[in-house]
């Protein structure tokens, strides 16, 4: 059976060229919306995804705009508003070393190398430099761990573990 991975949520149209606004949850912009690719579409009230092409992609503002062939007008992509986009692990490649996937870190519980338990990680900020890590410790407060070697020292996604040293003032 196929396991399938949200890359995006289509929010709303841009323009009368069949552009739809895309806020992107993938680790892999670049990758997911290259031109040719194939994503599949699935709409709240419909049992079975639409498979699209992209023919076009461009980032803008905080948004991806992108095409598909042969929908290259408004009233044809109208309705994918709040449809989400999703890629089936087939098409996810292998990784570098000490490269995850965001699916693969978000769940993971987070431990100080002193052993103690902070929380799981919740969310994944991409902010610029690099990845920011949200772990939901106790009593729901949010500690932001920077992606960077000098504080994620150990990742285990089968374990679903992972060590860090917070840098000093992190965890106050």
């Amino acid at each position: 059976m196929e396991k399938w991975f949200n890359v995006g949520k289509i929010v709303n149209t841009h323009g009368i060229r069949g552009e739809v606004r895309v806020i992107s949850k993938t680790d892999f912009p670049e990758k997911r919306y290259k031109l040719g690719n194939t994503l599949y579409l699935f709409m709240p009230k419909s049992s079975a995804p639409i498979e699209l092409t992209v023919k076009s992609h461009r980032p803008h503002k905080n948004f991806d705009l992108l095409t598909f062939e042969g929908y290259e007008n408004i009233g044809l992509v109208e309705k994918f508003r709040e449809g989400i986009l999703k890629v089936p692990d087939s098409q996810l490649g292998e990784l570098e070393e000490n490269e995850y996937y965001f699916h693969e870190i978000i769940g993971c519980t987070v431990t100080t190398v002193s052993g103690e338990e902070l929380g799981k990680v919740a969310e994944i900020l991409t902010p610029g430099a690099n990845d920011v890590w949200v772990i939901k410790g106790k009593g729901g407060k949010e500690i932001l761990i920077p992606y960077i070697e000098d504080v994620v020292l150990k990742v285990d996604v089968k374990e679903k573990q992972i060590t860090v040293e917070p840098l000093e003032g992190l965890l106050s």
